[in-house]
């Protein structure tokens, strides 16, 4: 995975940078929650041999498999 990769699937670096720690967070709530009852947050959606948020989030924006709502710019 390149970092050009990530950022040009979003669109520009700013917006990278929020949508990647907006999911990095989303997933480490994921993982503490495992295991508490009902879960309310999406897992990972690749499959990383890394265990950091946020190496996971940028492999899943890299993937397409997170992407940016233009409403939100």
């Amino acid at each position: 995975m390149k970092i050009e990769d990530v950022i040009d699937n979003i669109g520009n670096r700013f917006a990278t940078v929020v949508v990647s720690a907006r999911r990095a967070r989303e997933i480490n709530a994921y993982f503490h929650q495992l295991g508490t009852g009902p879960r309310s947050y999406i897992p990972p959606q690749v499959h990383s041999m890394s265990r950091k948020p946020l190496t996971i989030a940028m492999e899943e924006i890299a993937d397409g498999a997170v992407t940016m709502d233009r409403n939100e710019e």
